[in-house]
């Protein structure tokens, strides 16, 4: 198989998906632009094709050749009537990017309530889900979000791209060097590696992410005012800041901008899935903080092709590399506190809880104590982890320490 055909399985995603397959509720699949998302429909789309080889089934990406043809929702309807004619037998749809067709969500619901289909859908903004899907089938469909690749799934598409060119596997820690440099986009494995031409992709994703998914949509005037407010989100992952300080700041810079505008902005770009907002919560009080949140970037290789160095801000890009990996093993995240002390990050899962603190080295007693003891002063009993890039374990007080670079390649917890 050519390189360009290869897709590595990606069962993070595709396993959530597959309970509901034949179950009659909507499966959207959503997230960042060149996350995947068109890869994990593809995989479900070959399987249902493999699991039912006389069904109807119809794939459709809505920005391909034929897509394009089709921007309004009667367009959309004669196509899917023309490709799955016998409305009694059972069709599989897949239709990807289908917020590009303006009121969709109409065909959709006549989909499902005249024929006999299973109906697969993504979209590149959250904002799909809010209007008349939600209205007309809640309780109806399934969301699941795609994030670009995890290390683990980094390192699985890195080996088999080196097994087709014959060249040799370099060690999970000098992957992950390169990991660190430019990130887990899925399109970076065309580059092979080569610098210049992987930013140069990762800037035309972060363009396309931005001027295609917010500023057009919303008509934003003020382009470089936005850029701004996205540049310091970056440049500031992993640190806490209120709309208050970001405009302060930009006062500073002799660029006004209202708390109401920076957090419009920020909104914005948390519905492209280009950031993700963390609230706080006090492990005391157990009750979310109103102020000071914290933002991640959905692939920290955008930092480096927007000029932010990852190697010099190495604490904040490893926090947001761990955050990233909690999500897509199914976390739900947020940042805690215990007294004054701050947890990196508090994680819940049905009716597990755990807490991770993540330090880029444990090399002096003081470190380790402030990472070590901000677990200790939480007051209960759910497990608690310190990862750090370390090669031997630290553990202590019932707190483990764990490497990062190996708990993010190991089997997920």
């Amino acid at each position: 198989m050519p390189e360009s055909d290869q897709i590595v399985p990606r069962p993070r995603y595709t396993s959530r998906i597959a309970p509901f397959v034949d179950v009659p509720v909507i499966k959207v699949i959503t997230g960042a632009r060149r996350s995947g998302k068109s890869t994990v429909l593809d995989l479900l789309a070959q399987q249902v094709r493999q699991d039912h080889p006389r069904a109807q089934v119809v794939h459709l990406n809505l920005e391909s050749t034929v897509g394009l043809g089709i921007r309004a929702p009667a367009q959309l309807l004669d196509h899917l009537v023309t490709r799955a004619p016998d409305r009694a037998q059972r069709a599989y749809l897949f239709l990807d990017e289908i917020q590009q067709v303006p009121g969709w969500e109409r065909v959709v619901n006549a989909l499902r309530l005249d024929w006999e289909c299973d109906i697969y859908l993504t979209g590149s903004n959250s904002r799909m889900l809010s209007g008349d899907l939600a209205t007309h089938l809640a309780g109806r469909y399934v969301t699941t979000r795609v994030q670009p690749l995890a290390f683990a799934e980094y390192k699985a598409l890195r080996l088999l791209s080196l097994t087709a060119s014959g060249g040799e596997m370099p060690s999970d820690q000098e992957l992950f060097q390169d990991y660190i440099a430019l990130g887990g986009f899925p399109g970076l494995r065309y580059f092979r590696g080569e610098r210049e031409a992987s930013l140069a992709y990762l800037r035309s994703v972060y363009d396309s992410a931005l001027v295609r998914d917010v500023i057009e949509y919303h008509q934003i005037r003020d382009a470089d005012l936005f850029h701004r407010v996205v540049t310091y989100c970056l440049a500031n992952i992993g640190r806490t800041f209120s709309a208050s300080s970001l405009s302060r700041f930009l006062r500073s810079e002799r660029r006004g901008a209202s708390v109401d505008t920076v957090l419009n902005y920020l909104t914005y770009c948390a519905e492209a899935f280009l950031l993700n907002r963390v609230p706080r919560y006090d492990l005391t009080s157990k009750r979310v903080l109103a102020v000071e949140e914290k933002y991640y970037v959905v692939d920290h290789g955008l930092r480096e092709a927007m000029g932010l160095s990852n190697s010099t801000a190495i604490e904040l890009v490893l926090e947001n590399i761990v955050y990233n990996e909690l999500t897509s093993r199914g976390w739900s995240v947020s940042i805690g506190r215990a007294g004054d002390l701050e947890i990196d990050f508090v994680a819940h899962r049905d009716t597990q809880v755990f807490y991770v603190q993540v330090s880029y080295l444990l090399a002096s007693e003081r470190t380790r104590r402030r990472e070590f003891d901000a677990l200790l002063a939480v007051p209960d009993n759910h497990p608690k982890l310190v990862l750090s890039l370390d090669p031997l374990s630290l553990s202590r007080d019932g707190v483990e320490h764990r490497n990062l670079v190996e708990w993010l390649i190991a089997a997920e917890e």
